[in-house]
């Protein structure tokens, strides 16, 4: 068979032109889901979640399974896991501990970094990702349809994170985040409550519950 360059040039071309399609496509679709989930969860004046947090690392032989909730408000949140209490009232974030009876505060916004905080854990993807539809599964009846996201920084320790969203909510089922060290840890929500009755001092820390902790200031 005689080799005919423009012939194969013209079939490159079409297979080049077909795949950009499908990934444009797939772009395109992924944003379309990721902007229901962000207009839903904006909708709602607050949410309760409580979910399973696992961490591996085969090469290291780690994994570590706990669970724990988070209450978000807004960007507050009330977060209780592996026996700490994380607060958020907007302005101080305060971690305590009641098995070292200590309270450190801090004036530092987690927003502010990279890190996938409980104010940005349902809205971390709106910036600094590129995304792509992944693949559907069926869990216990649910479509969980799952969304790629990988950083645009390409110094970022995550290689990529797979976003699961119920394809019927739309909301987020749970989020895969795998390391460039190897590390993958994974939450999965077991319980999306919305718009539940609200403490009015459920984000607010009491120094009074607190006086024979040790304080620790870090700024």
């Amino acid at each position: 068979m005689k080799f005919n360059l423009t012939q194969n040039m013209k079939i490159y071309t079409s297979i080049l032109l077909i795949t950009l399609s499908l990934s444009a496509f797939s772009q395109n679709k992924a944003k379309t889901l990721l902007n229901e989930v962000s207009n839903k969860v904006k909708g709602y004046e607050n949410i309760s979640l409580d979910f399973k947090y696992v961490l591996e690392n085969t090469s290291e032989n780690i994994k570590q399974e706990t669970k724990g909730d988070v209450v978000m408000q807004g960007n507050k949140y009330r977060l209780n896991i592996l026996g700490v209490t994380r607060l958020y009232d907007g302005k101080n974030t305060y971690s305590i501990s009641s098995e070292d009876e200590e309270v450190t505060i801090s004036s530092e916004n987690d927003d502010e970094n990279d890190a996938i905080t409980p104010s940005k854990m349902l809205s971390f993807y709106e910036d600094g990702y590129t995304y792509s539809l992944d693949i559907e599964q069926n869990v216990n009846g649910r479509k969980i349809q799952y969304v790629k996201l990988t950083p645009i920084d390409s110094n970022s320790e995550i290689k990529n994170i797979l976003l699961g969203i119920d394809s019927q909510t739309k909301h987020i089922y749970n989020l895969i985040q795998i390391g460039k060290n190897g590390t993958k840890t994974t939450l999965t929500v077991n319980s999306f409550k919305t718009n539940t009755p609200l403490s009015k001092s459920l984000f607010t820390f009491d120094a009074n519950k607190y006086k024979d902790y040790y304080i620790n200031k870090l700024d």
